[in-house]
């Protein structure tokens, strides 16, 4: 046997890495903040730090941060300052000018950031309940968004008040469409959602138990006389005995009458715009104006004025502070850069969520001119490629951001569907593929069977880049077993004539 010696090289090579400091997270987690939450920050940012103050004039630029930012002391011993070291090699300019953060792979946001995060984290809602239900039942994108919309319209007991016809106008849609979805919708747990009244709720609940007759709908359409416990009264207009009236109000009153009721109680944020879009003229060029929302946008600057004192002191300009030690000095020199870099995350978080939100109105153009039918399926990519930042940059700008349109206010996160490559550079969406994947296999027969790689085959052959664990997944979200539970279900089908 031949002697096995190991081998040891040494190998160099040049790559960048992220280096995730609390500064750069920070960075990170404003974008993904809205106005009002922001507001919040930079109230208690406001309080810790005496270098900066609010801005509470009316701004003139397009932006949401400040140019106003002031000068900082080098530490002493030569050290480099705060500024540089926050940012350095971490594909930040230390300039205002911040167009390149995460442009080229250089920077990945895909770490957790639970410090400070967790603070905005949406918990388990009602809301996040129905999205799951819609995400697996919506086939095409435009129902997706019909029902989102739908479901943030939904009270704090889960009822449905919305006049249907104003939101099809606001949609550019047919009503049908609409209450053909909203059909399908009622049928979603918790039983009793999207009713319009304590009638209707009850009625579905009752429904799902099979026990909704003639007698029982009499008996909701008369709730009053069961709260008044009108026994004989309901017993002549329902056409029972008063012993089945007795039996039936049991049965009302262990129903839900709140279907939300076992869901997160947190009262939900009422919804304003952080970013709005205006009609241009078409004597002016046309097109549409994108700008932040100045009225609910906070805006902080660097107290010039106190930094100045502060900074020249070692000069002999300020008696006062002239004599404080080092640590003092150290700590001030702190709170002046991180007063600095703040002003200039925020021109940052501006500038990202104009951009990202420029381009999602140019993509979805149709839509705003003429309605929902003329939604387009786009992801992530397809925007972080355009904008130069990473996918997850582009999540964290659409998390709980509201445009206002002429259609009236949308989550940035309503134009989004996730898709799959297709040839000719398109996306095809989920919703697009399930269908395919499902019309395939209503089309089995006991010798025609396909395996999951078969479906991604024939996908291919139509233009589909799509992975056998793609189709395994979708195949799985519409409720369709395998091919081996399949060709079991059609055998005995077969079996039975």
């Amino acid at each position: 046997m031949a002697d096995f010696k190991p081998k040891i090289t040494l190998e160099l090579k040049n790559a960048q890495a992220l280096v995730m400091t609390p500064q750069l997270r920070e960075a990170i987690s404003l974008l993904q903040l809205n106005n009002i939450e922001l507001a919040g920050y930079l109230e208690n940012e406001l309080a810790e730090n005496p270098f900066l103050e609010k801005d509470e004039k009316s701004p003139d630029g397009e932006d949401g941060g400040s140019d106003d930012v002031a000068p900082e002391s080098a530490p002493e011993g030569g050290e480099s300052d705060p500024m540089d070291e926050a940012f350095a090699g971490e594909g930040f300019d230390t300039g205002s000018d911040w167009a390149n953060v995460g442009k080229g792979g250089s920077v990945s946001f895909d770490e957790n950031d639970e410090s400070f995060t967790d603070r905005v984290s949406e918990k388990k809602t009602l809301r996040a309940h129905l999205i799951e239900q819609l995400t697996i039942m919506a086939d095409q994108p435009a129902d997706r968004m019909i029902g989102t919309l739908l479901i943030d319209r939904l009270d704090e007991a889960g009822y449905l008040r919305e006049d249907i016809e104003i939101l099809a106008q606001q949609l550019g849609c047919p009503k049908a469409r609409i209450d053909a979805l909203l059909k399908r919708m009622k049928a979603f747990d918790p039983s009793g959602v999207f009713a319009h009244d304590l009638s209707e709720c009850l009625a579905l609940q009752l429904a799902e138990r099979d026990r909704l007759d003639p007698a029982m709908q009499a008996c909701l359409a008369n709730l009053q006389k069961v709260a008044d416990g009108d026994l004989k009264g309901l017993a002549r207009i329902c056409g029972v005995e008063v012993e089945d009236v007795a039996d039936m109000i049991r049965e009302i009153r262990e129903l839900n009458p709140k279907p939300s009721a076992s869901f997160d109680h947190s009262i939900a944020q009422t919804a304003l715009p952080d970013v709005v879009m205006r009609p241009i003229p078409k004597h002016l060029g046309g097109g549409w104006k994108v700008e932040l929302n100045h009225d609910t946008l906070p805006r902080v600057l660097v107290n010039r004025e106190y930094a100045n004192i502060v900074m020249n002191a070692h000069v002999g300009q300020a008696d006062r502070l002239k004599h404080m030690d080092k640590q003092d000095k150290t700590y001030l020199n702190d709170r002046l850069a991180s007063a600095n870099w703040l002003v200039r995350a925020l021109d940052q978080r501006a500038q990202t969520i104009l951009k990202v939100a420029s381009e999602i109105i140019e993509r979805q153009d149709g839509f705003f001119l003429f309605g929902v039918e003329f939604l387009k399926p786009l992801t992530l990519r397809d925007i972080a490629e355009t904008v130069g930042v990473h996918e997850s940059t582009v999540s964290r700008v659409t998390m709980n951001k509201f445009i206002g349109t002429p259609r009236g206010l949308f989550e940035l996160k309503y134009f989004f569907d996730s898709g799959v490559g297709a040839a000719g550079g398109t996306e095809l969406a989920a919703e697009a593929i399930k269908a395919k994947i499902k019309t395939m296999i209503d089309a089995e027969t006991l010798d025609t069977v396909l395996s999951d790689d078969d479906i991604a085959e024939k996908l291919k052959a139509e233009g589909i880049d799509i992975a056998r664990r793609t189709v395994a997944k979708y195949r799985e979200a519409v409720g369709i077993g395998a091919s081996s539970e399949r060709r079991r279900r059609l055998k005995n089908k077969s079996a039975l004539g």
